[in-house]
C-alpha cells in the first residue's frame, strides 16, 4: 500500500511532475481544467501595468469571453495587429508596450462592451 503523505517532487530521470495528479509537468492537464479567476461581468477591460517589469509597460485585457485555444489565438492576432509580444496567463492577455487606443476600436469590433481601467 503506497503512503499517501510521500510523494514525488523531483526526479533526474523524469524531471518535474504535477502534485495533484503525479503527471510531468509538461504533459498535466490539471491546470487546463481550472476556470481562470477573471471576472465575467460582460465588459472587457483595458488596463495598463508597470508593476514586476522594472517599468516597462504591457496592456492587460482582461473579461475577455473565450478560453484555451480560442483565447491563445485571439491574444496572437492581437499581437501581430501590435507588432509586439506578449502572452496568456490565466485568462489575461499581455501585449507589451502601450497599446490601449490601438487594441480598444479592433475589440469592440468583436461586439464586446470595453472600458479602459486604471488611469
Amino acid at each position: 500500500m503506497k503512503n499517501s503523505n510521500t510523494r514525488l517532487v523531483y526526479s533526474d530521470e523524469i524531471g518535474r511532475t504535477c502534485p495533484k495528479c503525479g503527471q510531468l509537468l509538461k504533459k498535466c492537464r490539471c491546470g487546463e481544467e481550472r476556470k481562470p479567476a477573471v471576472p465575467k461581468d460582460g465588459v472587457v477591460r483595458l488596463q495598463r501595468e508597470t508593476k514586476g517589469r522594472k517599468g516597462k509597460g504591457v496592456t492587460l485585457i482582461t473579461g475577455v469571453p473565450l478560453s484555451g485555444a480560442d483565447l491563445k489565438a485571439f491574444a496572437k492576432a492581437l499581437k501581430q495587429k501590435c507588432g509586439t509580444g506578449g502572452t496568456v496567463k490565466d485568462g489575461v492577455i499581455e501585449i507589451q508596450g502601450d497599446h490601449r487606443d490601438l487594441l480598444l476600436p479592433l475589440l469592440q469590433e468583436q461586439g464586446w462592451t470595453v472600458k479602459k481601467a486604471g488611469g
